[in-house]
């Protein structure tokens, strides 16, 4: 997501959906309209996202949490409903395919607001701003991407992501990883030296002991990206509303930052890196 999320072999999604025990929320289910919100399945609202992508959205303990899930959570309680979250290729979230088949009423996922997705989809306001992330070995020496062309470096991002894009607008070739988690252990196992990934993902890693002991951020790159909800084009417009409130209550009630702080950590600045409601960048 900001950068965000990968591509994986259908039959792996399938499988996944099958393993989740929240995957439920299809188009054939019994629909219903709740405050001029159209659902797909009565009582719940369905996010689609793609797994995993902590501290965004992660399955922990067989149930999907996660800044995110805390989000869209706040639309499900204006709407007296409950959130189901459906595991779902990104390909088809960015696109808007997940819903326009029915499968979910909302994306979520980091997922960058751009021009191009917008012809597409309806997108609440930026939830989240959140820059790029250079994370590498601490004796690496690298300070930069120019660090890292120069010196021949083997860099990793994940698929379908705008922090990989970003990276080959700068004339670098990545290897691909199917996900953040595989990016990870990309850099683990030396397979490369360094990884570009949204601040913070990374933020999270370096939470584990064991991932600070040994890397850490080396340089950030602000990218000006933002993060929104993606709604069906057009199908939808009080659920874009009831969002967009959502959003603007939780800032201004002081939810936004106790969600921030259990999952990323304490709040920047306005405009710092990883910030949320001023510039920055984000990555999916």
């Amino acid at each position: 997501m900001s950068g965000r999320t990968p591509r994986r072999p259908a039959a792996a999604a399938a499988a996944a959906a099958l393993a989740l025990t929240v995957m439920t929320g299809c188009g054939g289910d019994e629909g219903a309209t709740v405050q001029g919100v159209k659902l797909i399945k009565k009582g719940q609202l369905t996010s689609c996202t793609h797994l995993p992508y902590p501290p965004f959205q992660v399955e922990q303990g067989g149930k999907v949490v996660g800044f995110d899930v805390d989000m869209i959570d706040l639309v499900a309680k204006r709407l007296g409903v409950t959130q189901k979250v459906v595991d779902t290729p990104f390909e088809t979230m960015k696109t808007g395919a997940a819903l326009n088949a029915g499968k979910c009423d909302i994306v979520m996922g980091g997922m960058t607001i751009k021009q191009d997705r917008v012809q597409f989809m309806d997108v609440s306001k930026p939830y989240f701003d959140a820059t790029q992330a250079l994370m590498a070995k601490k004796d690496s020496g690298v300070t930069s991407l120019d660090d890292v062309k120069n010196r021949k470096l083997k860099l990793g991002s994940q698929a379908s992501t705008t922090g990989e894009d970003y990276v080959k607008e700068k004339g670098l070739d990545p290897r691909s990883f199917d996900n953040s988690l595989a990016e990870l252990d990309g850099l683990r196992t030396g397979q490369v030296d360094v990884i570009v990934q949204d601040y913070p993902v990374v933020q999270g890693w370096l939470k584990e002991p064991a991932n600070a002991a040994k890397y850490a951020i080396v340089a950030n790159l602000n990218t000006g990206e933002q993060y929104g909800f993606w709604i069906r084009k057009g199908h939808n417009p009080k659920l874009v509303e009831l969002t967009n409130q959502a959003i603007e209550g939780a800032k201004a009630d002081g939810t936004y930052k106790k969600i921030y702080e259990k999952w990323i950590g304490p709040m920047p600045k306005p405009g710092g890196a990883g910030g949320a409601g001023g510039s920055g960048g984000g990555t999916s």
